[in-house]
């Protein structure tokens, strides 16, 4: 019994780190928000014409599935993802915050996989499963430099909230709010049990602050 402990945590260990290893080549392959602003990869930027909504011929519409699902290989399978992970699992290792795995190195490592697999789905639910099902426009369209700072600002602000449809315009975000929801709850088949209460749901899914939880 003594010994069944360390053999479980390093069979986790190596399951979770497999899935970053899996899921980073693959996505790199193929064509084409944790308790910080890192949680999930940035997501892909266009400028906007400081006299007009949408520079058409600068800022092509994306109305197909496949568009979407090559935007989300892009942008998960850039760096960020890596370095993400990497601070994510740093920071709740010395948080000592959720995903509540222990401490040590193999603690940190399933901590890193863990980050990079919530990277991973919270693009995938998002910004392909939900952007793709809400006709929603998942790219962050950045005000140009004839908006005032002021302005652009609360522009950043309110994109957690507010997104681009398809055909122009805005609507509320789902792609956010239920891909960070869905990403939550897939969560679960990788989480320890001390992370997968209600509580840890919610801020998780960024709907209460990792103060609320504690």
């Amino acid at each position: 019994m003594g010994r069944g402990l360390p053999r479980s945590r390093s069979i986790k260990t190596a399951l979770l780190l497999s899935c970053a290893a899996f899921s980073l080549p693959l996505v790199r392959a193929l064509p084409l928000n944790a308790q910080v602003a890192l949680s999930a990869s940035p997501p892909s930027i266009t400028l906007e014409s400081p006299d007009t909504f949408a520079a058409p011929e600068s800022q092509p519409t994306l109305l197909t599935t496949h568009d979407k699902w090559r935007n989300f290989l892009s942008e998960t399978g850039s760096p960020l993802t890596l370095g993400g992970g990497t601070f994510n699992a740093f920071f709740s290792q010395v948080t000592h915050t959720d995903p509540q795995y222990g401490k040590g190195g193999a603690a940190l490592a399933q901590r890193f996989g863990a980050s990079v697999a919530d990277i991973v789905t919270q693009n995938f639910f998002g910004d392909f499963v939900v952007a793709s099902a809400l006709h929603e426009d998942p790219r962050y369209h950045r005000k140009g430099e004839g908006h005032s700072l002021l302005y652009r600002t609360g522009y950043a602000i309110s994109r957690a909230l507010v997104i681009r449809k398809d055909t122009g315009g805005n609507t509320f975000n789902f792609d956010n709010v239920l891909g960070s929801a869905m990403s939550s709850g897939f969560s679960n088949l990788y989480y320890p049990a001390a992370s997968r209460t209600g509580g840890a749901f919610l801020m998780h899914s960024g709907l209460i602050s990792p103060t609320t939880v504690s």
